[in-house]
Order: structure tokens, then C-alpha cells, then sequence
């Protein structure tokens, strides 16, 4: 899913030129992603700061599985465009990035080299391609792992015929003792069930995986129906988005 997440990106006091063509002050109020992606850096810094062995991935988690799905004050965010409409997680990811409560997600989805090898094997990279690029020899699986188990803080199925189990696995960054009970909001006419419906962490087990199967209650085509799965404790909650198109029947038109 793309985005991952939205941030601040609107009449932004941002440096400049002083070049008199431009603006000789040193500063200027400029809006757009140019404002918005260095938001985000920024935030990413001090999250590498605070947390030094803390990997890429964990960060993008972090800010994703903890961001504001209304806006600050409570308020429903309004995509761009004409005529405006709700933004759903297609315009914003994760939501609006929260800083605060990304120094301290209690949990994160994380990636490592072996789920990059098997995220290459399923979609289709050939084994001597994936061991020159990862420096040691390789051999996918047959058959072919699903690239819907890449360990990723969002779920998207784009053609959903019956249904589809997939796999997410979580690391406890947050207290040692910890116990996080599922809360699922699901897509329109879409059924999804999360095995095992709690989980536990402590000093032996700190990264579970969890089950996810998506079933459809839909009989024709759809578009994206969106939703949410949240892993809660009593300080944290861990939240992905979900989207989910039922495809029953191949289309046969160009559908850009």
C-alpha cells in the first residue's frame, strides 16, 4: 500500500535563497510533498536517535502503526480534488504521522534480509539474480512464497476471489511483559479472522507471528473497501490498514 503515511505539508516555514529574485529573507511559506517528505525525514532522525538499533523498517512501522487516522482535533480528514471526499488510506497510509507516539509503539512489523530473499522469490527475481544481490547462494521455495506474507504494517489484496491467509509477524519493543488482545474493523462485505486472537510477550518471546484470513461476501467485482487491524494493550495501540478488492470474474478492459 501506498502511501505509507501523511504529514504536515501546507503553507510550511521552510528555509530558501536569498537570491532577490526569489526571496531575500532566508525564508518562505511553500506547500507540496517537498514540504511534507522532509517532515517525515525529520521525524525519522529523531526516532534513529532515540532508537540506534532500531531497523529501517521498524521505523517506517512505527510512524505508520501509530498515526492520527482523524486529524488533531478530532476532525475527519478531506482528500484533495474536486469534489472533495473522505480520505481513506489510499490518500494517507497510516495516517497523519504522530510523532510522540512513534518513539514508543509498544510493537513493530520488522523485515530482515531473509524476508527481503523471500519477498524477491515471490515475485519472481531468479535465484542467481537473489544470491549475487544478497552475497550468498539462494534457492526460492516451490512453491513460490506469497508476497502477500511480506511483513509489511499494511495489508492490500488486490484480487480476492474466495479467500486468502496470510501471515504478519510482530516485535515486542515495548515492555518486556506484555499481553496484546486483536481488535478488527473489516472492509465492507469482507470477513476477516486474526489466529491467535491474543498475544504474549516476555523476556523468551519477543517477536510472535499471527494468522490473518480474508474471506469475501461479495458476488460481483468490487473496488477497495477499506478497514483496520489493531493489536491493543493497555498503552498501545498497533494499528494497520486494510484493503481489500473482490475480483469473482477477470476483467477483460484496460482499466487505466
Amino acid at each position: 500500500m501506498q502511501p505509507d503515511i501523511a504529514a504536515p505539508g501546507v503553507s510550511i516555514l521552510a528555509a530558501t535563497t536569498t537570491n532577490k529574485t526569489f526571496n531575500d529573507r532566508g525564508f518562505i511559506f511553500l506547500s507540496g510533498t517537498s514540504m511534507a517528505a522532509p517532515t517525515i525525514s525529520g521525524v525519522v532522525a529523531l526516532l534513529k536517535a532515540l532508537h540506534r538499533d532500531w531497523s529501517p523498517a521498524a521505523i517506517r512501522s512505527a510512524i505508520v502503526t501509530t498515526a492520527w487516522r482523524t486529524d488533531p482535533f478530532g476532525e475527519q480528514i478531506f482528500a484533495e480534488g474536486s469534489p472533495r471526499k473522505l480520505a481513506d488510506p489510499f490518500d494517507y497510509g497510516g495516517g497523519l504521522v504522530n510523532p510522540e507516539k512513534a518513539a514508543k509503539p509498544g510493537l513493530v512489523y520488522d523485515l530482515g534480509l531473509e524476508d527481503y530473499v523471500l519477498y524477491m522469490c515471490s515475485v519472481g527475481y531468479n535465484e542467481t539474480s537473489i544470491s549475487q544481490l544478497v552475497g550468498k547462494g539462494t534457492v526460492c521455495s516451490n512453491p513460490k512464497p506469497s508476497v502477500l506474507d511480506f511483513n509489511l504494517p499494511s495489508i492490500t489484496i488486490p484480487n480476492l476471489k474466495d479467500e486468502v491467509t496470510l501471515t504478519r509477524t510482530l516485535t515486542n519493543v515495548g515492555q518486556l511483559e506484555s499481553v496484546y488482545k486483536v481488535v478488527i474493523e473489516p472492509p465492507i462485505g469482507i470477513q476477516v479472522t486474526v489466529t491467535p486472537e491474543t498475544l504474549v510477550f516476555n523476556s523468551t518471546t519477543k517477536r510472535v507471528s499471527f494468522k490473518v484470513n480474508v474471506s469475501t461476501t461479495h458476488k460481483i467485482n468490487t473496488g477497495y473497501f477499506f478497514g483496520s487491524l489493531t493489536w491493543s494493550d493497555s498503552l498501545h495501540n498497533v494499528t494497520i490498514p486494510l484493503s481489500v478488492r473482490t475480483q469473482l470474474l477477470q476483467n477483460y478492459y484496460d482499466e487505466n
